[in-house]
């Protein structure tokens, strides 16, 4: 009898080792969460996306800046955030990971660009590629294989090209490529059309004027007061802005947001069907 319930003991043991073994080596599930951002994800949910196609993440910069009396410094964050979810909407099976928001604003001593105003936070262009090296290699070994640069900010085009370059030289095949979404900054198209309903090139401008306020005006308007522009005219500080603002509208940020949007759908597309 005592050698009986010994091998009844023996036995539940085994099964308990048994159970625990295969419960201590399932691997951990999740289902696909309803956003792509992956700053909202856990990891099981960013590797179950992974292994449903989702090989494809785009990371947006920013910056933060002066943006003129009537704008605020986090314009770029806002709009570039707000391109980026679109555009993995539309190519489907994309993730989009979080805004960089450091991005080259000119120099620190004596201070150039924007970084003369204050508010503006700027690094160097070697520490922006610095920057964007490692989130690339950081995708890569998460198991991404399309990794898109997009850059809301003139002066990060440059140093991230430059990088996005040598990182595609040093993966040549090995399955994984990085591809630098410049269509996306292009004001080509936007500035055209502005033209054709009768702005004038000076109007229109370069920074913190119609095209880029009335982006904002589209995906945040509380980042705008165009109430504040009354009287800038008589004052001789330095505003910030290059252009004339005062006709922005949030349905003109739609309509030059959609512009932005659509070449960087076509550009990505377009490097994605190469081999």
């Amino acid at each position: 009898m005592r050698h009986f319930s010994l091998l009844k003991l023996a036995g539940a043991v085994a099964a308990g080792l048994a159970f625990t073994f295969f419960i201590t080596n399932r691997p951990l599930t999740a289902p696909l969460p309803n956003t792509v951002q992956i700053a909202d994800m856990t990891w099981v949910e960013v590797r179950a996306a992974l292994e449903q196609g989702f090989t494809t993440v785009i990371v947006p910069s920013g910056g933060i800046e002066q943006n003129g009396p009537h704008m605020i410094l986090g314009k770029h964050d806002y709009i570039v955030k707000h391109a980026a979810a679109r555009i993995a909407g539309e190519l489907g099976k994309t993730l989009v990971a979080p805004v960089i928001s450091y991005v080259p604003e000119g120099a620190y001593d004596p201070p150039t660009g924007n970084m003369q105003f204050p508010g503006t936070i700027g690094v160097t262009d070697q520490v922006y590629a610095g920057i964007v090296e490692g989130i690339a290699r950081s995708l890569k070994a998460g198991g991404f294989r399309t990794i898109v640069f997009i850059a809301d900010h003139g002066g990060s085009q440059a140093p991230q090209a430059e990088m996005i370059s040598r990182l595609n030289a040093e993966w040549a095949g090995k399955g994984v490529r990085v591809i630098h979404g410049d269509a996306y900054y292009s004001d080509a198209a936007q500035i055209e059309q502005l033209m054709r309903q009768g702005e004038s090139r000076a109007v229109i401008g370069q920074h913190a004027s119609i095209i880029d306020t009335s982006e904002l005006m589209a995906v945040n308007p509380r980042g705008v007061d165009l109430g504040r522009l009354a009287g800038l005219r008589l004052s001789r500080q330095p505003t910030g802005i290059v252009g004339d603002p005062a006709r922005s509208s949030a349905e003109r940020g739609r309509e030059l947001l959609a512009l932005r949007i659509g070449a960087a759908v076509q550009q990505i597309r377009s490097a994605m069907s190469k081999p």
